[in-house]
């Protein structure tokens, strides 16, 4: 564009300043529109206020809803402990009326139950409030009426042991109890005192259950097993006013200390597993309480089906229902235990007083096949999760690393009578022959568990050493069975009276029954195995030892290991029907008394069998623990 002779360039310029002028008005009209209904909110915000406050159950600072608290409260009391999540959606408005889509949520434990309802909002004095009405909180509820939820609780799954043979499944019980609905107010406390002193249970502890309960509740004062001789016979329920026996199924073990605290128990919900489960536990599901029961309640329990009713303003009108889904059964979790031997092991244990064990294992698969935690233990997992000192049964731990320095069975190693480190005095135990003191063959040494022999010899088996052939036996590495245990420490270093303590398994050495089974089988096997408990879990193996076990070394250990009943303190074994036995005793002292108190070992292997025998208290690990790996092994014969 240039300047020309005839002004053209002033009337563009003019024009322009015309335009502009134009532009500007419109604009300053747009302003004062936008400025006039700036004062109006969004309706959407009091609509999203809603939202969030229904999610809560809390309309109290709604506008137009606080005075439907106790409305709301009442419609969704019987949803428990589920809340629903409330959104906005499409938000309409139409003058000084408004209509906000809610889209409404319930999570359940198997499925959803989504819906959209509508919220009415009026413009009234400068705010939208909303124009509460029940049937915001669900669709089609009426004044008065209100929601409940039901479960039905789905088949749980079954715990089975070797060949899928069921351990844990639906048995018969019978449920003791006051049933109220048949008694008087005034008849309650009487009736369940006497109950309970004839079941064996608190009487003023009932007493208050059954007082506090509801009208037409049934309260439980124990549950017994049909077949266990505790139920009541007819005669002794009709003295007590009230009292019944209920007939149920509950998912048990075949008696009830079978395979416990490995299988747990199954229970009704705490209140604690309640919280933590986010809506998928209520009060009242029955779920496992402990052990493998409730490491894989998720998958055990299954998922029960989920009933949300209307209940109706007049006592007499219908229900209805506006959402259910069905349960699905859980899923069977597949273990390696074998039912005969675990059930062997709990009855050998059943009189043991103090805590005490008895592990067995497969060498050839490193199956578990039975993992029994004597009564002694006061439901501690002692077999798995123990630590203890494995005293004499590690010397075959030492024996390898003495063979890794050049030693053989045949090397003569000096047995005295006793030997000082430090000031500490270190003897043999009470029992041991005195045709074995003296420089004696490490087999013999080994056979007849010569404490002095291996600490006078430490110098060929320096700690780290021994803590290198503890890993490659399978005693130490860190794993992960799907199932909580432990499986030995042996430290690295150490020094003085801790050092001379370590080559006879003492000092800060720790082992678990499940962790001297497991060397057993790797001696047995010829290289290191890895414990199996969960048939159907890829238990992943320990990082590889730094230096694993050989054939030859194996092979060495193996006649070691036979050398203790052919010549030494497990000469009771060898008449054991079956193939031969290979055994070692230990004995480990422990605590502050004088003199000190000892725990008794016995770890063996026979064919396919690795068994590591454990009791907490006892003489020695030939007089305590050996009778019963005897009893043990002539049983699996």
């Amino acid at each position: 564009m240039g300047i020309t002779g005839d002004g053209s360039w002033h009337a563009r310029r003019h024009g322009g300043q015309r335009f502009f002028t134009l532009a500007c008005a419109a604009l300053l009209v747009a302003t004062t529109a936008a400025a006039c209904s700036s004062g109006r909110p969004d309706p959407r915000d009091t609509a999203e206020n809603l939202a969030a406050a229904l999610s809560k159950a809390s309309v109290k600072g709604v506008p137009g809803a606080a005075q439907a608290q106790d409305d709301l409260t009442t419609i969704v009391q019987g949803m428990s402990t589920t809340r629903a999540t409330v959104t906005v959606g499409d938000v309409s408005t139409d003058g000084d009326t408004a209509t906000a889509d809610l889209k409404t949520r319930w999570s359940f434990a198997g499925d959803d139950w989504a819906y959209t309802t509508q919220a009415k909002l009026s413009y009234v004095k400068d705010a939208w409030q909303v124009d509460w009405s029940p049937d915001i909180v669900a669709p089609d509820l009426a004044a008065g009426e209100r929601l409940t939820i039901s479960s039905a609780a789905a088949a749980r799954g079954e715990i089975l042991g070797a060949d899928d043979e069921p351990i844990v499944t639906e048995r018969t019980v019978e449920r003791i109890g006051i049933d109220k609905s048949r008694i008087t107010a005034a008849e309650a406390a009487g009736s369940a005192k006497a109950l309970a002193r004839l079941i064996d249970i608190d009487p003023d502890t009932f007493a208050e259950r059954v007082e506090a309960a509801g009208p037409q509740a049934f309260v439980i004062g124990i549950v017994v097993r049909a077949d266990s001789g505790a139920t009541l016979s007819d005669d002794a329920l009709a003295g007590i006013p009230g009292a019944a026996q209920l007939q149920a199924q509950l998912p048990l073990a075949p008696t009830r200390t079978f395979g416990q605290p490995m299988l747990g128990v199954v229970g009704e919900a705490t209140a604690e597993i309640v919280e933590k489960s986010q809506g998928a536990v209520r009060s009242g599901d029955m779920v496992g309480l402990s052990g493998l029961a409730r490491r894989y309640d998720a998958r055990l329990r299954g998922t029960p089906g989920v009933s949300v009713m209307v209940l109706p303003a007049d006592d007499g009108a219908k229900s209805r229902e506006l959402f259910t889904s069905e349960p699905v059964a859980g899923k069977p979790l597949r273990t390696t235990i074998d039912l005969d031997l675990q059930g062997t092991a709990d009855e050998i244990l059943a009189d043991v007083k103090p805590a005490s064990a008895i592990v067995a294992i497969r060498p050839s698969t490193g199956e578990i096949v039975a993992l029994a935690s004597g009564p002694g233990g006061k439901g501690e997992d002692t077999a798995a999760a123990g630590r203890y000192a494995p005293g004499s049964t590690f010397k075959l731990v030492t024996s390898l690393a003495f063979l890794r320095s050049g030693l053989e069975p045949s090397t003569t190693v000096p047995c005295t009578a006793s030997i000082t480190v430090d000031g500490r005095a270190f003897t043999n135990y009470s029992d041991y022959p005195s045709s074995a003191i003296g420089d004696i063959p490490l087999r013999s040494a080994i056979a007849n568990s010569c404490n002095t022999a291996m600490i006078a010899t430490r110098d060929q088996a320096p700690q780290d050493d021994l803590a290198g052939a503890a890993a490659a036996l399978g005693l130490g590495p860190d794993l992960d069975l799907g199932y909580p245990a432990f499986l030995g420490s042996v430290p690295a270093k150490a020094s003085g009276t801790e050092r001379a303590a370590s080559m006879i398994g003492q000092g800060r050495i720790e082992a678990s029954p499940l962790s001297m089974a497991v060397v057993a089988a790797s001696i047995a096997k010829g290289e290191r195995v890895t414990p199996t408990l969960l048939a159907d879990a890829s238990t992943k193996p320990a990082e590889a030892a730094a230096d694993p076990l050989t054939s030859g070394e194996a092979k060495q250990l193996r006649e070691l290991f036979r050398a203790v009943v052919t010549d030494g303190s497990g000469r009771f074994l060898s008449d054991v029907p079956g193939g031969p036995v290979s055994a070692k005793t230990g004995t480990a002292e422990y605590g502050s008394d004088t003199p000190p108190r000892t725990h008794a070992w016995m770890i063996a292997t026979q064919d396919d069998l690795a068994v590591a025998v454990f009791v907490g208290d006892g003489e020695s690990g030939s007089q305590t623990a050996g009778p019963l790996l005897e009893e043990l092994l002539r049983s699996a014969s």
